[in-house]
């Protein structure tokens, strides 16, 4: 391998700098989101797990064994597979889920040699602007997922607010990731068009 004199490689030394700011675009979009669904699925967690020492009725149950009288033993009684308490949490994890597909979409354009540096910086604008709405929409979910699960435990006509409140939540990520997947497409810089 030659070198330049100063320590690098050829490959080293023309390395452009550009990729840099699509990848921290990459990161910003998996790494946000992912901190706002964990904060989410955390904090709708003490929420479940509250409203279980108040109902324990109400947490997810899969199938138990009831006696049968007729057998003289056990037989198996399918019961509620699906519980209202477990809408935060996966709501939150979808959150999660859009920082994934951002993170793979600018993934894929990421190149080392013709990569412009506007395409860069749109990269990184787009990772930043889905990432940080996913972290707040986490944020947004995990608050209101708690108290809504603990209020509902005790009013269940809570749960149609709560769904509705946590689904104005879900929306500050969604429409960052309909922004990610349709506006960057139809910029253009001034020497060629912008293909993302």
């Amino acid at each position: 391998m030659e070198g330049t004199g100063n320590g690098y490689t050829d490959h080293e030394a023309n390395a452009s700098p550009q990729p840099f700011f699509g990848a921290m675009g990459c990161t910003a979009a998996i790494v946000f989101t992912c901190l706002g669904a964990s904060y989410g699925t955390a904090k709708s967690g003490v929420g479940i797990a509250a409203m279980g020492v108040l109902r324990p009725d109400l947490i997810v149950k899969s199938a138990s064994l009831a006696p049968c009288p007729f057998l003289g033993a056990y037989r198996h009684e399918s019961t509620n597979l699906f519980s209202a308490d477990i809408v935060p949490v996966i709501m939150a994890g979808i959150i999660g889920i859009y920082g994934l597909v951002v993170s793979v979409l600018i993934s894929d354009g990421l190149t080392q040699s013709d990569y412009a540096l506007f395409t860069g910086f749109i990269h990184l604008g787009a990772g930043l602007a889905v990432g940080l709405a996913g972290m707040a929409a986490g944020f947004a979910i995990g608050i209101v997922g708690d108290a809504g699960v603990r209020g509902t435990a005790q009013q269940p006509r809570l749960f149609v607010g709560m769904i509705l409140i946590l689904i104005f939540a879900e929306v500050l990520g969604a429409s960052s990731l309909h922004l990610r997947t349709t506006a960057p497409c139809s910029i253009s810089s001034s020497s060629s068009f912008m293909r993302i």
